[in-house]
């Protein structure tokens, strides 16, 4: 019985945390839903802080899910260059992200609820990164050339996916945003490592 009981409070406190706050619902619902919530910076020391915070999970079936997954996609658009923002971009702590899939036609936005990396390959891609939330800044850095991801949509529907390249490198960017992880921030860290450049091959017909 009291297994049963300790396993109910463990499922509550896990429920009950995807629920947003009244500050985050206040912020995602301010001003005008319709349009771009503001771009944090780095800059900011307060905005800053809510960049360096682990997010928690989101409920997909939240109204006030729906709405920060409009509000963020209004806010990478008003950008005019940028490839994908993650929540924390935009002052909520909370695991969302969105991304330019260069792997699909058309090359879409596409949004990722609560979004896992369940493998990386040790193949690693050298490229150029900068990031909405820092000015005046860019430097390369190595990501996993593929990576397999699980994410879930605004229906509750969970999708798991083989992704590889650019689109890749964004999506391991985006997500390192929901972990507190700022490229500034990790290039330290990356200088610390050695990397091995390895040739890769394909097959010609």
């Amino acid at each position: 019985m009291r297994k049963t009981s300790l396993l109910f409070v463990l499922f509550y406190i896990l429920s009950s945390g995807q629920k947003y706050t009244k500050a985050e619902i206040s912020l995602i619902n301010e001003g005008n839903i319709e349009t771009a919530l503001p771009v944090y910076q780095t800059a900011d020391s307060l905005q800053h802080k809510v960049l360096l915070d682990r997010s928690l999970d989101a409920d997909p079936k939240d109204k006030t899910t729906k709405t920060l997954v409009n509000r963020m996609k209004l806010a990478l658009l008003s950008t005019k260059s940028g490839v994908g923002i993650a929540a924390p971009q935009v002052g909520i702590n909370r695991n969302i992200i969105w991304v330019k899939r260069f792997d699909k036609p058309d090359k879409p936005f596409e949004y990722l609820i609560n979004p896992k990396i369940l493998w990386r390959s040790e193949i690693l891609n050298l490229g150029p990164e900068g990031d909405l939330s820092i000015a005046v800044f860019r430097d390369y850095f190595y990501r996993s050339q593929v990576i397999q991801i699980e994410y879930y949509d605004l229906e509750g529907k969970q999708h798991t996916e083989i992704v590889e390249g650019f689109t890749a490198i964004i999506m391991q960017h985006e997500i390192d945003h929901l972990s507190g992880i700022l490229i500034s921030d990790k290039i330290e860290k990356q200088k610390l490592k050695n990397f091995e450049k390895v040739e890769l091959y394909k097959e010609v017909p």
